[in-house]
């Protein structure tokens, strides 16, 4: 078969997706990568080794080409390879880019405006709803969201960028096994407002070790990185780690410093990470890397859209104090969820929290 740049990226791709430790040695060949499948055995045996020269050679036994073409065409999936036009200028930078990027959606090839948000898969509440906010008051001013599509802070990071803005998901597996399952639907609405990108082959399960590796594309496709929760040996403390190493900003919320899940953002911000109070935090240090986005459909007050729940806790509460356990006993709701929503309303600033576990409303 005629083996033009597209096939020979692809082809490429498919072996390295299996071993990572070549890409610097192959790095070179990413603009012509159809010259590299036709050195000479033994010219190729020297830089990918006997075993691998050997694969490559013999590509047909292990990779259906033109099967992953179809595939792909017929899933609206597209195929960046390095020496496109479309591929990103930012993960260029990085001393590991992809050599190739399934994608579905749209990807912009030439924008700095993208911020990460990344955390643990078991979050506390207050994750949930700091993850959810930043990435909802963040979008609603022109920034893309970037993350995992993991379970957690990543889910909440892309739904709360889907509510009035774009976000980009960075799978660590094809995009024919998106994982984890339950976020499937997720995957379709960011596929329509932003991009689902993986560099591994369509269908390549959610292996454990392909994840460290999805982390260097979710630092290399932002200007910062925002750590929310983490624990001291985490995927989100590998992100901020790729991030340092390329030259990326890195923001870390402070927690509880009793809590396992604060053990990770804590170590950040001692290591020097920029402390995030609220959205501004993040904003004015981007800001000053590439001038002021253009906001779209929210201004700086952002407006709390009220569940059932919240509004059922505004109207028990006045100007005169009442204690946490009384208001739990009013509603009927769990101590967990009563406080869940109870924290969103304290961040919209219409309910304040006294010493002693009391609460007001604030008229």
């Amino acid at each position: 078969m005629r083996m033009d740049a597209f096939t020979g990226a692809l082809i490429l791709n498919y072996f390295l997706s299996s071993a990572f430790h070549l890409f610097k040695k192959i790095g070179r060949f990413f603009h012509i990568p159809q010259e590299f499948l036709n050195l000479p055995l033994k010219d190729m045996e020297k830089i990918a080794g006997k075993e691998m020269a050997l694969k490559l050679k013999n590509w047909e036994k292990y990779f259906n080409v033109e099967e992953e073409k179809k595939i792909m065409e017929k899933e609206g999936i597209k195929g960046i390879p390095y020496f496109s036009p479309y591929y990103p200028q930012i993960l260029k930078e990085i001393p590991d880019p992809p050599l190739f990027l399934y994608v579905k959606g749209e990807l912009e090839s030439n924008s700095w405006r993208q911020c990460a948000i990344v955390g643990t898969r078991t979050p506390t509440p207050y994750g949930k709803l700091v993850a959810h906010r930043l990435s909802s008051q963040l979008a609603s001013r022109g920034i893309t969201i970037v993350s995992g599509l993991a379970r957690g802070i990543d889910t909440e990071a892309h739904k709360g960028a889907l509510e009035c803005g774009k976000t980009i998901a960075v799978l660590g597996s094809g995009l024919m096994r998106p994982y984890p399952c339950e976020n499937k639907n997720l995957v379709e609405q960011i596929s329509r407002k932003g991009a689902v990108v993986s560099e591994f082959p369509l269908y390549t399960p959610p292996y454990r070790y392909n994840f460290p590796r999805r982390n260097r594309i979710i630092s290399g496709l932002s200007a910062g990185v925002v750590v929310v929760e983490a624990r001291k040996r985490s995927g989100a403390l590998i992100t901020a780690h790729f991030a340092i190493e390329q030259g990326r900003e890195v923001f870390a919320v402070p927690g509880k410093v009793d809590s396992p899940v604060s053990e990770g953002t804590l170590a950040l911000i001692q290591e020097g990470a920029k402390l995030v109070k609220d959205w501004k935090d993040i904003w004015d240090e981007l800001v000053n890397l590439w001038g002021k986005p253009e906001e779209n459909i929210r201004g700086d007050n952002f407006s709390l859209s009220l569940t059932p729940e919240q509004e059922k806790i505004l109207s028990l509460l006045t100007s005169h104090p009442q204690h946490f356990d009384v208001l739990v006993r009013k509603t009927n709701l769990s101590p967990q969820e009563f406080y869940f929503h109870l924290f969103q309303l304290i961040l919209s600033g219409k309910v304040k929290e006294l010493p002693g576990k009391f609460y007001i409303k604030v008229e």
